[in-house]
């Protein structure tokens, strides 16, 4: 029996996947049907096995040699290998899935592949790219998007095929505000318009909670007498119960209404509770500075220009704007990893001493301990074959320091962001939030003045979200100086000084943050 048409259908019975070379699965046990037609929120703690269902369902999880598989898994009552075409996924990373040089190409590419006749391509083409507002011209380079706007371009392609079986994997993740509400609209039009069954995957449990009909919650703890699940019904039920909630609060679910730092109480600033470096200790001094700035991809063409702003010890500023704004851009070129186009960008002389005050000319060696980056894709940052190796690789190679230091920097960065159990994995095989964590500590372990990070809550529980803003408000504490790119309201409210806004080609100062 082949795979059908129109709604697909779920099967999971005792199923679970281990990948090569790890002790623990990454989903053991799973009991579960989704009807088609349904829509499920699939919720659970970082690393509990979301996206590994997610790619089992598309069918393309790997071959045997990628990792040990038990039980049943089926799509339309065929092992789901064998049911490619029927599902559509949407990556936590676009860049993975993106493909055509152009942005018309990309969204038609799935059509094409699965013998849309060529009549409806184009029409399915341009509904999927307004669905989404995603308003650049189809000839547009996609290797010149932001990673918001990648994600909304793998949206439109997956949308663009009409698929039986949707699956999204953190699609908002990195999207402004209007951004998200656009792709849930635009989710909820194709779904109306098709009647597609719909597995996503949000850790922000409110974006989702009024399209979906259903929540399912994997079991972190992977025991197979749960059958792979620790809650499974309708929002109200999952959500609503206060003896659910605090269950689901303590395995790390986002649970609207409760703040990873205080429960159920309202949002909390840590800007106030953080011990400050004293006088003597340099608070509040300056280290790197931009007047006039002008930044861009390419020397011959500027993103944003008019940047004023000073990066000071001990200070947090978050810079937000819409996805494309150039955000990214300004992160990476005040870390000294993009020339300037114009204007003044300059280290100042607590931060400059033995390196001069350019920063794009530091060599990595000056670089290291003074500006770290975190970059929007982790995985653009990885260098070596497990995470053990990856951390240790600035503090050794690159700041040479000895093994006492190494174990000293690297240890605790293993416990505190919840690593130490992956620290023999391949980087490449985390989950999104594992990658994250792991793309920050490589920057905690070499101690920098400055740290630059791009999107740094990106795919974290509350759990493990709560414990990284708590480590970066120590650091803070210690005089070291923040800047994120982000779209997180809770991280801004809990440790930004000020708020920095990127917008229209121009960056302004907000204030200070709420």
């Amino acid at each position: 029996m082949g795979p059908g048409t129109g709604p697909a259908g779920v099967r999971a019975r005792g199923w679970g996947w281990r990948h090569a070379g790890r002790k623990a699965f990454a989903v053991h046990g799973l009991d579960l049907d989704i009807a088609p037609g349904e829509r499920v929120l699939l919720l659970g703690a970082s690393g509990a096995g979301k996206s590994t269902l997610l790619h089992a369902l598309a069918g393309v999880l790997g071959a045997a040699e990628e990792g040990e598989e038990h039980g049943e898994l089926t799509v339309d009552g065929v092992p789901a290998p064998e049911a490619r075409g029927r599902a559509g996924l949407v990556l936590q990373d676009p860049d993975g899935q993106i493909a055509m040089a152009r942005v018309g190409d990309e969204v038609a590419f799935g059509c094409e592949n699965l013998a849309v006749p060529r009549e409806e391509i184009w029409p399915r083409v341009h509904r999927a790219l307004d669905d989404v507002g995603l308003a650049v011209p189809l000839g547009h380079p996609t290797s010149n998007l932001s990673g918001g706007q990648k994600q909304r371009l793998a949206l439109a392609g997956v949308l663009a095929m009409e698929p039986g079986l949707v699956l999204l994997d953190e699609p908002t993740a990195n999207l402004d505000p209007s951004g998200v509400t656009e792709v849930r609209r635009a989710v909820r039009r194709s779904l109306d318009r098709t009647g597609a069954t719909l597995v996503v995957v949000e850790h922000r449990v409110s974006v989702w909670a009024e399209l979906v009909d259903r929540v399912v919650v994997l079991d972190p703890s992977r025991g197979p007498a749960s059958g792979g699940l620790a809650a499974d019904g309708s929002p109200g039920a999952v959500l609503a119960d206060p003896d659910a909630r605090r269950r689901l609060a303590a395995s790390g679910v986002w649970v609207p209404g409760w703040h990873p730092l205080t429960g159920e109480a309202a949002a909390v600033t840590l800007r106030d509770e953080r011990d400050r470096p004293g006088a003597g200790d340099g608070a509040d001094a300056g280290l790197l500075a931009a007047g006039g700035l002008a930044v861009g991809r390419t020397r011959k063409h500027a993103v944003v220009t008019g940047i004023d702003l000073t990066l000071r010890a001990g200070r947090s500023v978050s810079v937000t704007g819409p996805n494309g704004a150039g955000k990214s851009t300004l992160a990476l070129t005040l870390a000294g990893l993009l020339p300037t186009v114009g204007g003044r960008l300059e280290a100042l002389p607590p931060l400059a001493v033995g390196a001069g005050p350019s920063p794009h000319r530091w060599r990595s060696s000056e670089l290291v301990t003074r500006i770290g980056s975190v970059f929007q894709e982790p995985e653009h940052q990885f260098l070596t074959p497990r995470v053990i190796d990856e951390l240790e690789f600035g503090p050794r190679r690159v700041a040479g320091l000895g093994e006492r230091e190494v174990r000293a920097a690297v240890d605790p960065l293993l416990e505190r962001l919840r690593l130490s159990a992956l620290a023999g994995a391949n980087p490449f095989t985390l989950s999104g939030g594992e990658k994250r964590r792991l793309s920050v500590a490589t920057m905690l372990a070499t101690s920098p003045r400055i740290l630059m990070l791009d999107e740094p809550t990106f795919g974290q529980d509350m759990l493990t979200w709560a414990e990284l803003v708590r480590l970066l408000a120590e650091l803070l504490g210690q005089g070291t100086s923040l800047l994120a790119v982000t779209h997180d309201e809770d991280f801004t409210a809990a440790l930004s000084d000020s708020v920095y806004r990127v917008d229209g080609g121009r960056g302004a100062p907000v204030g200070a943050a709420a």
